[in-house]
């Protein structure tokens, strides 16, 4: 039984206490939506815009599920990825480079020893062509397969694999093969056209405008690339992610042209990551506080968004915000996330 009240107050507890202006929320199973709702304001400078089901959130890391993890499942599941095989075994332009020596799997549970570093512009400068070379041809950090480290370059890589293994753009390849499937109108890269931008949630300051960004990816990186990539630039609302959560926990009831099936699900909401710690499955990780009986895996995004998952309590749930308004300190939206996750997996 959900704790509607519960959830309620304590998501209204965090707009009181200017964690974020809004937020947008569902809970549910394989099934449906079990429970659902909206608090806040979409911009606190516009007391008469509420949080609404359809308001469109910048999903930030999300867009490393909703794009790269997707695509890179629907192409393993057509046999066209082997996820232990050697990059430089098949990619041509990372040959002869580190990154060759790099495995699919290993980006997926972040142990193949990228650099941490991500501030492309800085690295690289502002050519696209400029940034995937430097990107596919830089020195690992470390040895692959040695330790546990999350970096944003294990997604701009995968997404780059994507595209070079599908002949695709990765906006069309996770359009074709998830999004129009599933039925996820409402999910698409930006930037935004203006009547989709009217009810965008905005988040930080642009500091080369002062206002707001709105309908333009607040990742630099995503911005950088024309507002696609792996890292982030994907804009979604909260039904579309509801039905993606849903396919997740029974794929075999989805629309046969839907990419991933229930064999990728399942092997990415399990450790991938032997001794090593912190703890992966691919691109997911287990939610903090869950025990092994509850089996709940997680994945944020910085602007303020996130959604659990898990198929032993065929449940799952997302949490919408634009905390990134206020600010870019952690530790308030965490305990929220927290209190709301144990709330929806009771």
């Amino acid at each position: 039984m959900i704790d509607l009240d519960r959830i309620e107050t304590l998501l209204a507890q965090g707009v009181c206490d200017k964690v974020y202006p809004g937020a947008v929320w569902a809970v549910g199973n394989a099934a449906g939506t079990l429970a659902s709702g909206a608090t806040g304001v979409l911009d606190p400078d516009r007391s008469d815009l509420h949080m609404q089901a359809d308001t469109v959130f910048d999903a930030a890391s999300l867009t490393k599920i909703l794009a790269v993890w997707a695509s890179i499942g629907a192409l393993w599941e057509d046999s066209v990825l082997d996820l232990e095989r050697p990059l430089g075994a098949f990619w041509s332009e990372v040959t002869g480079h580190p990154l060759g020596q790099v495995s699919a799997r290993q980006l997926l549970t972040h142990t193949a020893g990228l650099p941490l570093r991500a501030q492309l512009k800085s690295l690289y400068g502002t050519d696209p062509k400029a940034i995937r070379d430097g990107v596919l041809h830089e020195a690992l950090h470390r040895p692959p397969g040695e330790a546990v480290e999350y970096t944003d370059r294990a997604a701009l890589v995968l997404g780059y694999l994507a595209e070079h293994l599908s002949g695709l753009s990765l906006d069309r390849l996770a359009a074709v093969r998830t999004w129009q499937p599933l039925g996820m109108e409402s999910t698409r890269f930006g930037p935004l056209p203006s009547e989709i931008t009217a009810r965008c949630a905005p988040t930080e300051t642009d500091e080369n405008t002062g206002l707001h960004l709105k309908g333009v990816a607040h990742d630099f990186s995503a911005r950088l690339l024309d507002g696609v990539c792996g890292i982030a630039g994907v804009f979604t609302i909260i039904d579309d992610l509801a039905v993606f959560l849903r396919y997740m926990l029974d794929a075999a009831t989805a629309p046969a042209a839907a990419g991933f099936g229930t064999e990728w699900t399942l092997a990415s909401l399990t450790v991938q990551t032997g001794s090593l710690e912190p703890v992966r499955g691919l691109f997911w990780h287990p939610a903090p506080g869950t025990t092994d009986d509850e089996d709940v895996w997680v994945h944020y995004g910085f602007t303020g968004t996130g959604m659990w998952v898990s198929p032993n309590l065929d449940r799952w749930a997302v949490l919408l915000t634009n905390k990134i308004y206020y600010t870019r300190e952690r530790q308030p939206l965490t305990d929220i996330r927290n209190g709301f996750r144990a709330l929806a997996f009771r």
